[in-house]
C-alpha cells in the first residue's frame, strides 16, 4: 500500500527547506562582515626586535601562573586521584602478599640483631668507659 503526502504538507516542506536555504546562505556572511585587524609583517629589524620583546615579556609575566593553575588545578588533582585509587584498591594486598613473603624472615634477622646488640654492648660500654678514664688522666 502506497501512501500519499497531502499537498499541504510537501509545500509546508517546500517553504521550510527554502527558508533553510536561504538562512544557510546569508549566515555565514555575517562571519564574514566582521572585520578582525590584519597581522602584517615587519618591515624592519627593530619591529622585530619590539615584537620579540613583546612576547617575551608577556611570557615572562604570564606562564608562571598557567603553568601553576595548569599543574594545582589538573595535573595534581588527577595524580592525587591516582594514587587514592591505587591505595584503597592495590596497595592492601601489595602489602599483604609482602608480608606474607618476608614477616617469617624478617623476624628472624630481627632476633638476630637482637641477640649481636646484647653481645656487643658490654664491649661497647667497657670501651667508651676506658676511654673517659683516659681523657680524665
Amino acid at each position: 500500500m502506497i501512501t500519499t503526502i497531502s499537498k499541504d504538507k510537501v509545500l509546508n516542506l517546500n517553504r521550510v527547506l527554502i527558508i533553510f536555504v536561504i538562512i544557510g546562505s546569508i549566515l555565514p556572511n555575517f562571519a564574514f562582515s566582521q572585520t578582525t585587524p590584519e597581522i602584517t609583517q615587519p618591515q624592519t629589524l627593530e619591529e622585530v626586535k619590539e615584537i620579540g620583546e613583546k612576547a617575551l615579556e608577556k611570557t615572562q609575566k604570564e606562564l608562571p601562573g598557567i603553568l601553576e593553575r595548569i599543574w594545582k588545578g589538573e595535573v595534581l588533582p588527577f595524580w592525587q586521584k591516582m594514587f587514592n585509587w591505587f591505595k584503597r584498591n592495590i596497595f592492601s594486598d601489595i602489602e599483604n602478599w609482602f608480608e606474607q613473603k618476608f614477616k617469617p624472615q624478617a623476624e628472624k634477622e630481627f632476633e638476630k640483631e637482637k641477640e649481636e646488640v646484647k653481645e656487643e654492648l658490654p664491649e661497647v660500654t667497657k670501651s667508651l668507659w676506658e676511654k673517659f678514664r683516659e681523657l680524665i688522666k
